[in-house]
Parts: structure tokens; sequence; C-alpha cells
């Protein structure tokens, strides 16, 4: 007789699902970076048509269809009405942090320097969530995960004192623009810290699908009146049906805005924070390579020296939370060797 393993997918760890999300995740800005440049050789009207806002707003759409396909069964009145007003103001707060503001200062930051910069400097992000996480969250961690933490950090600071010194500073203008990308980027790391942290809260309580579906469609909300307030009505004009665009979009919000960001709200329900840094800190080598396959970036010298630091600090937090969970697991033991008393005592 044949025995059948009974098969879901909440028996999948949480770190594969991180993992799966950010090497899907980390290619995002060199496609991005890919297909801007294809929409500038085939403009319209003189507009690009795979611009920015247009990215964003329609890769939304798509990733907004893959969701409500997925989770259909997620959105009915019972799980709707178990909302808080805390709840929907958090999902309002993480929508506004990454959805318009991270993305926003990562484009802008693609628009002042290296992809593989924004890809290092975007590393402080771990950093960040653990610090909160131990703020607010309580998490523990060990020696072995601050100095993980601090070793990466310590890599991107190298990386863009390196670039710096290593550009050609005979030119005057080099101090006036140098590091304006890297601030950019830095903002956008510290938004989605902050509304990572805000999400996983939240998710111990909302289910993953109405969460990920309120929170794309107000992030495409905010971010559509946000253009328009800013640029004008007519910014979108006609290359916003390009078919170029949505051939291209259909594409990137299936599987970056769709399957990604699953993967992701999945693995961060299931994680402890200490393994969402982890996960979080191989981004760069994904992205590097990604970028490299891409765009044909070469990482400079200095990001060759900066990413092996972020490398080893990497290790030292994966070791730190291995440590951390075999000394949890002999805890236990000990707990489970501990005499029950049970006679009653006269």
């Amino acid at each position: 007789m044949i025995y059948k393993i009974p098969y879901s997918s909440e028996n999948i760890p949480g770190k594969i699902y991180l993992f799966l999300a950010v090497f899907i995740l980390a290619s995002a800005n060199p496609i991005i970076r890919k297909l801007t440049e294809i929409g500038s050789q085939n403009p319209i009207d003189g507009q690009n048509p795979i611009s920015f806002t247009n990215v964003l707003f329609v890769g939304n759409i798509f990733g907004l269809i893959v969701l409500t396909i997925i989770y259909r069964r997620q959105l009915n009145f019972n799980s709707i009405r178990q909302l808080s007003l805390f709840d929907y103001l958090s999902i309002i707060t993480a929508a506004f942090l990454s959805g318009l503001l991270a993305p926003g200062a990562t484009f802008q930051a693609l628009s002042h320097t290296m992809v593989t910069n924004v890809i290092l400097i975007g590393r402080i992000e771990p950093p960040i969530f653990l610090a909160l996480s131990v703020w607010l969250l309580r998490e523990k961690i060990n020696a072995w995960k601050i100095a993980g933490a601090i070793v990466s950090f310590s890599g991107v600071i190298i990386t863009v004192f390196l670039q710096s010194i290593w550009e050609d500073l005979t030119s005057p203008e080099v101090f006036s623009t140098v590091g304006i990308g890297e601030i950019f980027a830095a903002i956008a790391a510290l938004a989605l810290a902050v509304s990572s942290i805000i999400s996983k809260t939240r998710l111990t309580r909302i289910p993953i699908g109405v969460y990920m579906i309120f929170r794309t469609t107000l992030s495409t909300l905010i971010f559509l009146f946000a253009v328009l307030s800013i640029r004008g009505t007519n910014h979108f004009s006609e290359s916003i049906f390009s078919p170029i665009l949505w051939q291209w979009m259909l594409i990137y919000g299936a599987i970056i805005v769709g399957f990604g960001q699953t993967f992701w709200f999945k693995g961060l329900k299931k994680s402890s924070s200490s393994m969402i840094a982890i996960a979080g800190a191989f981004n760069p080598i994904a992205a590097i390579f990604a970028a490299y396959i891409i765009l044909r970036e070469v990482p400079t010298s200095a990001q060759l020296i900066g990413g092996t630091i972020i490398l080893f600090g990497i290790i030292l937090s994966y070791f730190g939370n291995l440590s951390q969970s075999l000394n949890a697991v002999t805890v236990n033991k000990n707990i489970q060797k501990l005499p029950t008393y049970n006679q009653k005592t006269s």
C-alpha cells in the first residue's frame, strides 16, 4: 500500500520563502534599469513609455491581479470585518513607506549612481531592521549577530568611502555630486526596514492575502495621487497605454510584484527577525550577479572589497543565529530531563 504524504505550502520553512524572495526581488533594480533603456529606444511623443512612474503604476496593477487570483478565498467579509482601526493605520503607513517613499528614493538613487552602489547601500536595511526588532519586538540577539550587523554596515561605509577616493578628484564637480545617489539609497533602505517591522507585527493577526492586497492597492493609489499632484493630470498621457510597456509589465508585475512579494511576506510571517536580517543580507550577492547578467555592469574594486566585508558580516550573523538555535535546543532538553513530583505531601 502506498501512503501519500500530505503536502501544504504551510509546511515549507519560512527561510525557504525568504531566500526565494531575495533572489527574485534582487533582480528588480537591474531589470528596471534595463527596461528604462528599452523604453528610451522606443519613445512615444518624445516620452519614455517605460518610465519609473509607468513601471511602478502598471507593474502594481499586474501584481495586484496576481495577488487577487492567489488569495481570492481570503477576500471575504469576515476577514475584512476583523481588521481594527490600528490595522488599517498600519497598512496605510506600510503602503506609504514601501509603495511611495522607498521606490521613489530608489529610482532617484539609480539616476545618480551605479546599480551595484544602490545594492550595497541598501544593505543597511538588515541592521536597521534587526535594531528595530530588538527595540520594538524585544527580539533577543547575541554577540555574533551584533558583530555581523556591525561588519556588514562597515562594508557599506567602506564601499562608499573607497568609491569616492578612487573617483577623478581633479574635477571640482565631484564633491558636489558624490553621495547623492547613496543618500537616496539609504532613505529607501530605512523606509523598507520600518515597513517590514510594521508588516511583521501585523501579519500575526491579519491573513497574508488580505494584508498584501490592501497594502498593494493603497500603495498604487497613494503613488497615483502623488504623481498627479506633483506632475499634473497629463503626466501619464498616451505613454501609459504603450503596448511595449504593458507586455513588459505583465512579466515584471507577475514575477517581481506578485510572486516576489508573496514569498517575502510568507517568510516574514514564519521567520524570526534574525533570520529575516540574514536573508536580506544575501541580497547583494544575488543583485550584483543580476546586475552583471542583465546590465553587464562589472563591480568596481571598491564594490568588491565592500561586498567581501558584507559577506563576512553575513557569515558572523549566520553563526550567531545557529548558536542561539543550538542553545535553545539544549535548554529545552535540560527542561525535559528535570524530575516531576506528583506525590502528595503529607
